[in-house]
């Protein structure tokens, strides 16, 4: 190739230089021109066309060196191009490879960014209703302190009127102490009744309708009446034994408050306790003497309380 470039630019110059310079086929030697001035003068032209020609083929060899070299600066280039292009997919298949991954990493990303926030938002609804139902608790337990409270109160002022009512009896026929919530009467076996009997004394009767007529201007009140006796046995016709002698005197003092005195006979409970309750020891005289005893045990209704606290169960 290099060859047959070199070949046409000789070819051209020679056509250039002879062609436009050689005389014509018809041209005649001058006349006033001797032939050592026409010698002279063909050997300027072969002179300057030989220059000509020299420096066309300095053209030439340039022009080789440089095709040559950028034959060799294409083939490196054109190496470097297919390096750079195995590079290339190289790095494209691997960034294909990585953005199959992102895409795969982002849609885990995604789920469980899904599923934390359904985890959030179970955990924050669970939360909610925890607070709602302790808010309610609370609400309840103060509905609770402020029914206890009220009843607490019920209970110190009922205690204050018993014991003010009653103050006309002896400490060893009747004591009024308030306990567990509750005001416990308790009336000795001497102010009530005679040894072995369940039939009410008249000072007994005196000491009851006090009480009945407390117990009729506070109708909230529920009351308790519990026979107890000592330990010494008993063994008549009547009654065959404590029990039985404590169940009736309970049931005396019911039927007194009740028909006598107009108590409501709802609000009255009667039990015989025997001897299984003492109160003293019963080792001695002056304690088998306050174990015979009846108890009356007034309450507040807790009706309120029953129905709040059976609310608190559903």
């Amino acid at each position: 190739m290099k060859k047959l470039i070199y070949l046409i630019v000789l070819l051209t110059i020679s056509q250039y230089t002879f062609g436009q310079f050689n005389p014509p086929s018809k041209y005649k030697e001058p006349k006033e021109f001797s032939q050592k001035w026409y010698n002279f003068w063909m050997s300027k032209k072969l002179t300057r066309a030989t220059e000509q020609r020299d420096s066309l083929n300095d053209l030439v060899i340039a022009f080789n060196k440089d095709t040559t070299q950028r034959g060799k600066d294409y083939r490196y280039l054109d190496s470097l191009f297919k390096e750079l292009s195995a590079r290339f997919n190289e790095c494209s298949e691997k960034n294909n490879k990585l953005k199959a991954q992102y895409a795969e990493i982002n849609t885990l990303y995604t789920n469980l960014m899904k599923n934390c926030l359904t985890d959030a938002e179970k955990y924050t609804n669970a939360l909610k209703v925890k607070t709602e139902e302790l808010l309610a608790r609370e609400k309840r337990l103060a509905e609770l302190e402020s029914i206890i409270h009220a009843q607490d109160s019920l209970v110190n002022s009922l205690n204050e009127i018993v014991k003010r009512a009653l103050l006309a009896f002896n400490s060893d026929e009747l004591t009024v102490e308030m306990k567990n919530g509750k005001v416990y009467v308790s009336l000795s076996d001497k102010l009530l009744f005679k040894s072995g009997s369940a039939a009410v004394e008249e000072k007994g009767k005196d000491a009851l309708k006090t009480l009945a007529d407390v117990l009729n201007k506070n109708k909230d009140i529920d009351v308790l009446i519990e026979g107890h006796t000592d330990n010494v046995p008993i063994k008549t016709v009547q009654y065959p034994d404590n029990w039985a002698l404590s169940a009736d005197r309970a049931l005396s003092i019911v039927r007194l408050l009740s028909m006598d005195y107009k108590v409501n006979p709802k609000r009255l409970e009667a039990a015989g306790r025997g001897e299984f309750y003492p109160k003293a020891t019963n080792e001695t005289a002056e304690g088998r003497a306050k174990n015979r005893r009846t108890e009356i045990i007034l309450s507040p209704k807790l009706d309120e309380l029953y129905k709040l606290i059976e609310k608190n169960r559903k």
